[in-house]
């Protein structure tokens, strides 16, 4: 199984507290590992409220995760001086000549000033840490590690495949792991890259790039991909791991949308076209590694491009791969944890840092790091395998109880928070649920959700309209595990949302609110084994309703990031037309909370 509802072995030599930040380009984040464990992982916005903690620019670079970094070590109850190493997203030795790299950005080198500075810096932001203990790891290496390091064993090799906007000079790594020690088989070198081709579109089509790439997925189901001729002239696979995109002049394909301007269907068009072609490279990547891993069982997969779940989707259904793991938090908030959990195996793999024995560049520069000093090189991994992507913060029911209280919000406590949401979804309510710890990455799985009515054909619209979202998107399903097969087609499990599934003939009528224009799902795959709250309510939906799907999407309006903590979820509450709040075993509902007597609820629940 994939879940974590396995428990799997594995064995740390020694104590080792890794602290892993991403903080160069965007989506700032830091993640916590102690003896091969991974006890939190949060993203900046998450506590900043800004959305992907900030732009994509150079001058942005010095930014440090200052508050989730803090929380991380405050959950463990350590101190910056107790960690054995700080493992940093990027390393500027490997950035080389930058104009080498083709991208004409006159401020690139500020980045790289800013990066060879970040061990001060981060001492700065975390009084108490040794600049010394800060360990650079190359960006891709990072990527590669979220995902390779993370994945369920299957006891095999794992190929992984990492693309990406750019990393230091590069931006693809396709390699794999062998006894948990990384061989780079290719990589491609800057200025091409699939991730910046599908930024430019991103921009080109009116939206934000390094931010709304998924608006233009969503989009491309709406098109026809009759640029493709073209596309495949420009961008392509050169058969030895690597690939091509030439420069294309977007404006002789279709004129440039402004950001409030109507979408035409030749935007649609371009960004079906744009879709069909990155898939066609990606499968030929996909299969080159492969060839060249030795024809493993699993591929994983980071990077933003990793993301796109219908790409994913395709390269589950059509590559060689028997199984296809993608990192949850794929995109650079994801190199936080990836940077850990490379520092933390390389300290069993190579004492005192020396990563020698590494077959291509991939091992961990800078600072000596000897915290695993004496264990044995060529040894299994020592990092625990990822069981959920809820690692962020969560409140105990009297935490929750004492906010509740504070807002003089009226609640009750019933006997099942999934029964009481489940009776309000069949009703064709809407629920603010908030549940456990928050997630890590960009999907919202069960933790900090907005669920809805699949049965409704208005709710896709209407949910977009409570969001403030454009009306093209899709929204997704959840789905009891056990239930998957009699509803869905397609990659099975899926706990993280990052596959599209054809939904079966017989249902596309019944759930109409979570079946895209083509027809497809991006379906979550709930287990009562980690899940169980989850599970049940779903249970009791369909007990009611005969419906084994219920809407989720992310507890957040357009441009904010998802809710983290109570009062972000009571103020979401208090100003969008939502009919519960189902705050762990608490429920709010709105007619109690805005038409009864104000300040009636100061107090018990029954």
């Amino acid at each position: 199984m994939l879940l974590g509802s396995k428990r799997f072995s594995w064995v740390a030599p020694l104590v080792v507290k890794v602290l892993g930040v991403n903080a160069i380009f965007h989506d700032p984040a830091a993640a916590l590992i102690v003896d091969g464990q991974v006890l939190a992982a949060a993203e900046e916005e998450r506590f900043s409220r800004r959305k992907h903690g900030k732009r994509p620019v150079p001058f942005s670079a010095w930014e440090l995760p200052e508050l989730s970094a803090a929380w991380c070590l405050e959950y463990a109850g350590l101190d910056p001086g107790d960690l054995d190493a700080v493992a940093y997203s990027f390393d500027p030795a490997r950035c080389g000549d930058l104009a080498g790299t083709g991208l004409r950005d006159p401020w690139d080198p500020l980045r790289v000033d800013y990066a060879v500075r970040a061990p001060q810096f981060l001492a700065e932001a975390l009084p108490g840490l040794d600049p010394a203990q800060v360990v650079f790891v190359p960006h891709h290496v990072a990527h590669a590690a979220s995902a390779a390091l993370a994945v369920p064993p299957d006891g095999g090799d794992t190929a992984v495949l990492v693309l990406d906007g750019r990393g230091e000079a590069t931006s693809h790594l396709a390699g794999v792991y062998r006894d948990g020690v990384l061989s780079t088989l290719a990589s491609q070198r800057l200025p091409h890259s699939l991730g910046l081709l599908y930024e430019d579109l991103t921009r080109h089509l009116g939206f934000l790039h390094s931010s709304d790439e998924y608006k233009v997925m969503a989009l491309a189901s709406y098109g026809n991909p009759r640029f493709l001729p073209q596309l495949r002239e420009l961008v392509r696979a050169t058969g030895d791991g690597g690939f091509r995109v030439e420069r294309i002049d977007w404006t002789a394909l279709t004129k440039p949308r402004a950001a409030a301007a109507e979408m035409t269907d030749d935007h649609a068009d371009l960004a079906s076209s744009v879709q069909a072609r990155l898939e066609e490279v990606l499968l030929d990547l996909v299969r080159w590694t492969y060839d060249a891993a030795g024809g493993p069982a699993t591929l994983t997969m980071a990077g933003g491009v990793a993301l796109n779940c219908v790409a994913n989707a395709r390269i589950a259904a059509e590559g060689p791969f028997s199984r296809v793991w993608v990192q949850p938090a794929a995109g650079d908030a994801g190199t936080a944890l990836g940077a850990a959990l490379h520092v933390a195996n390389e300290a069993a793999h190579c004492p005192g840092g020396d990563a020698a024995h590494d077959t291509a560049p991939g091992a961990a520069s800078g600072a000596a790091f000897s915290a695993a000093s004496g264990a044995a090189a060529g040894v299994a991994p020592v990092v625990a395998p990822m069981t959920g992507a809820d690692l962020g913060r969560g409140w105990s029911d009297d935490e929750l109880e004492a906010e509740l209280r504070r807002a003089a919000l009226p609640y009750t406590r019933p006997a099942s928070i999934a029964a009481e949401a489940a009776e309000v979804l069949a009703r064709n309510g809407i629920v603010a649920w908030f549940q456990g710890r928050s997630e890590y990455g960009p999907r919202a799985l069960g933790h900090r959700s907005l669920l809805a009515h699949p049965g409704d054909r208005d709710t896709t619209a209407r949910m977009n309209d409570v969001k403030g979202r454009e009306q093209f998107r899709p929204i997704a399903p959840m789905v009891r595990a056990e239930r998957f097969a009699d509803v869905f087609e397609g990659v099975y499990p899926s706990p993280y949302m990052l596959f599209v599934h054809r939904v079966r003939p017989e249902w596309t009528d019944r759930i109409p609110a979570v079946v895209h224009v083509d027809g497809t799902a991006r379906v979550q795959t709930v287990h009562r084994e980690r899940e169980p709250v989850v599970a049940a309510m779903l249970a009791e939906f369909e007990r009611r309703t005969g419906l084994p799907v219920v809407v989720n999407t992310s507890l957040n309006t357009a441009g904010r990031p998802m809710v983290d903590t109570p009062r972000e979820a009571m103020e979401l509450f208090g100003s969008a037309p939502v009919d519960l709040l189902a705050i762990g075993p608490f429920a709010v509902h709105r007619g109690s909370a805005f038409g009864g007597v104000p300040g009636s609820a100061s107090g018990s629940g029954r």
